[in-house]
């Protein structure tokens, strides 16, 4: 099982029956709990927050930048994503700011692979 190894964190969102099983391997320093470590979801909602707050966008709550390839592709860019920061944000090239992934999707773009 990937959470008593500690190769998972236990996922209290959707459910609380593996938390006594992280709790045990935090206790025993297995996995990712043998050094200090950050669940996938507060670095992500670290990220989205420093986003908006350093955001050149027109609304800082909506920092996911939407960026238009040499071929025309449309591709958006999450604030933890590897090239987010590389994007720039010129005007007048059909690249737009979202505020969230949905918004992006509905509108036809694609989410960046990295």
């Amino acid at each position: 099982m990937m959470v008593v190894e500690g190769h998972a964190w236990a996922f209290v969102r959707f459910s609380q029956d593996y938390l006594p099983i992280e709790q045990e391997a935090r206790a025993a320093r297995r996995g990712v709990f043998g050094a200090a470590n950050q669940t996938p979801w507060d670095f992500r909602s670290g990220a989205w927050s420093a986003a908006q707050s350093m955001s050149q966008a027109p609304r800082p709550e909506c920092p996911i930048k939407g960026n238009v390839s040499r071929s025309g592709e449309r591709i958006y860019h999450m604030p933890w994503q590897r090239d987010y920061a590389r994007v720039r944000m010129d005007q007048g090239e059909g690249k737009r700011w979202f505020c969230d992934e949905n918004e992006a999707v509905a509108a036809g773009w694609r989410k960046a692979t990295r």
